[in-house]
């Protein structure tokens, strides 16, 4: 992968698919979204789909990549409250004893056994099944090193419901308003909601929503500032150069010098 990718892996791009890395004995750096993760020799790293990652320059990777698509997994509300792809857990990866290691490879080449078996009726449910069986042991792996399940409740499924909402109408609806109405919740019940599983307001998950994708653009597009705030649904550019420095207390263009002169 490493080797026929290498110009692409190395730059910025974002793909509509899930990452599972089985690190062996490395340590490279992986930027997931302006942050950088640092790996440690015997861990596992996701990356949720739709994340803009890459890979660093010198590309000392040595492991295994599990990567599948939401359809194919067909479970969508598991990987959306997993604890190893939803960002509340803090913490993208895991580190493994040896015999944890081995268990996650012998996973691995059972998949690829069967990857590698003639098709027939039986395929799909069986890679489903093998894929399924290693995230649920991943889980396993996560909760023993002290990272715990979403609670589930109402709380949480209005917040999963109102982040989807928002994930697909972020550039169009900006007010907690225009979600909480669509959920038939209150704006009081949907801040409850959100403040007790994410620790923030339905306001502050909005404006995360906006400013990450803004910053995705100014780093990783050449469109003009006036055009950013025009594709995020700002119809004047002094609004939106205002509403980026209120939030970050830099200006766009501030921004992207700061970025693309690293």
């Amino acid at each position: 992968m490493t080797k026929v990718n290498k110009a692409h892996l190395i730059t910025p791009h974002r793909t509509n698919f899930y990452h599972v890395f089985l690190f062996d004995n490395c340590q490279p750096t992986h930027y997931v979204d302006f942050e950088k993760i640092k790996i440690q020799p015997y861990s596992l790293l996701f990356i949720d789909k739709d994340r803009v990652h890459q890979f660093d320059q010198l590309l000392n990777y040595e492991g295994r990549i599990l990567i599948f698509t939401e359809d194919f997994f067909s479970d969508s509300k598991f990987l959306r409250s997993s604890i190893l792809f939803n960002d509340l857990s803090k913490q993208a990866t895991i580190k493994l004893n040896q015999k944890s290691l081995q268990l996650f490879i012998r996973l691995c080449d059972n998949i690829t056994e069967e990857l590698n078996l003639p098709d027939d009726d039986t395929k799909h449910f069986i890679l489903k099944n093998h894929l399924h069986n290693f995230l649920l042991l991943a889980e396993r792996e996560k909760r023993k090193q002290g990272f715990g399940d979403l609670k589930k409740g109402a709380d949480l499924d209005y917040t999963l419901l109102f982040r989807d909402l928002l994930e697909t109408n972020f550039t169009k609806l900006k007010a907690v308003n225009d979600y909480s109405s669509q959920l038939f919740i209150s704006e009081k019940r949907l801040g409850q909601a959100t403040s007790k599983v994410l620790g923030k307001t339905p306001k502050e998950i909005i404006n995360e929503r906006i400013l990450l994708e803004a910053k995705r653009f100014l780093v990783y597009s050449h469109l003009t500032i006036k055009e950013i705030g025009q594709d995020l649904g700002f119809e004047d550019p002094a609004y939106f150069v205002r509403y980026f420095k209120k939030n970050t207390e830099t200006t766009p263009v501030e921004f992207r010098e700061k970025y693309l002169s690293k």
